[in-house]
């Protein structure tokens, strides 16, 4: 056999456009910056509306739960220029992300269990 026949193709997952953009950083566990460049989360601290996001280079910022944010612009149009070489982002994980779509009115809330079950936290 072939190596290159024993490649798993990545089905398509489809997502909610509109979701937000904590919901989909969790599921994704990539941020674009603002230069264009790709990194890997590996820490994300949720205070309220905002969040502490800590990258796989040890760069440290504070984002906002928005929906029409730069960032959630650019994870949901795939817009970036380049992986960042100290996050290294595995081949696979940018072919799952590749092969994501966003749907408007079809595809997954990115909802938690408790949430899909009608509990929600006060």
């Amino acid at each position: 056999m072939n190596p290159k026949e024993t490649v798993k193709k990545q089905i398509k997952k489809y997502y909610r456009k509109r979701v937000e953009l904590f919901r989909l950083i969790d599921k994704i566990k990539l941020w674009p910056s603002r230069k264009g460049v790709l990194h890997g989360i590996k820490i994300i601290d949720k205070m309220g509306d905002g969040a502490r996001i800590t990258t796989h280079c040890n760069k440290t910022f504070m984002v906002t739960n928005s929906r029409n944010s730069r960032a959630a612009r650019w994870l949901r149009n795939k817009w970036f220029e380049g992986v960042c070489t100290h996050c290294a982002v595995p081949e696979w994980k940018l072919e799952k992300y590749s092969s994501t779509r966003f749907k408007r009115h079809y595809g997954s809330l990115l909802l938690n269990t408790d949430e899909k079950k009608g509990f929600v936290e006060n």
